[in-house]
């Protein structure tokens, strides 16, 4: 498989650092526990480029490798999906036999088919999968000693045999269709659990260049009390 060009995290991420590095953007809620955590660009940027050198150098993923990623709307799913996409995987989002890396939550470790298995446990504290089969890498354990700073090789195909362009291009698309600018704050309920879903609930937000409020488990009497606190401009259900 040819392999090079840019990466669609560059693609994504470049302009948002260089015209606003330190604002919020991606706010995650989980109504059902009350978890609030608010990531900027940076951050973001540093949470990706750890989950790429995890992969590559723990690993063993190459530019053009398949990552399978199953995991829900979640801002460690944000830094996992762009990371993967640093390291110039493939991204599919379902389970994957031919997958180099299978990222996946403690319930899908049982059914995750791939060369390496690696379990979030999607914990606000960091902490680990309990009782993971051996083989299985702990994400939350493993990630946090990797570089924060990464230097992609190359890119293949970004999502479910898309290519970079493609993917981008789409979610621009995508973005101007909902008149979605850099100025905007999108709320967003959606899962990721497929690529119409990826794209609209996270990609075109990041390729507009606008700020992402994703919430789990939306309490409806909760909603009009989050916009104005988020200063949310748009609400994507």
């Amino acid at each position: 498989m040819t392999t090079g060009g840019t990466t669609l995290t560059d693609a994504l991420l470049g302009p948002i650092l260089g015209a606003d590095a330190a604002g919020p953007r991606i706010t995650y809620y989980d109504d059902s526990t009350g978890e609030r955590i608010e990531l900027s660009a940076l951050t973001l940027a540093n949470w990706a480029a750890k989950t790429a050198n995890f992969l590559r150098d723990e690993l063993g993923v190459s530019p053009g490798d398949v990552v399978s990623v199953v995991l829900p709307a979640h801002w460690q799913t944000a830094s996992v999906l762009l990371g993967a996409w640093w390291a110039g995987a493939e991204v599919t989002l379902r389970p994957d036999p031919d997958a180099a890396v299978a990222l996946v939550t403690a319930s899908g470790v049982e059914t995750a088919d791939a060369r390496e298995v690696a379990a979030l446990s999607l914990d606000p504290f960091g902490r680990p999968v309990d009782d993971l089969p051996l083989g299985v890498t702990d994400y939350a354990t493993s990630v946090r000693v990797h570089g924060d700073q990464f230097v992609p090789a190359g890119a293949g195909p970004a999502l479910e045999g898309r290519s970079v362009q493609d993917v981008l291009t789409d979610a621009q698309g995508r973005a101007v269709a909902r008149g979605l600018s850099a100025t905007d704050r999108v709320l967003a309920t959606r899962s990721w659990d497929d690529a119409d879903g990826l794209l609209d609930g996270l990609v075109a937000v990041l390729a507009a260049g606008a700020s992402l409020v994703q919430v789990t488990a939306l309490d409806p009497a909760a909603l009009d009390r989050r916009v104005a606190t988020e200063k949310v401009t748009t609400v994507l259900e």
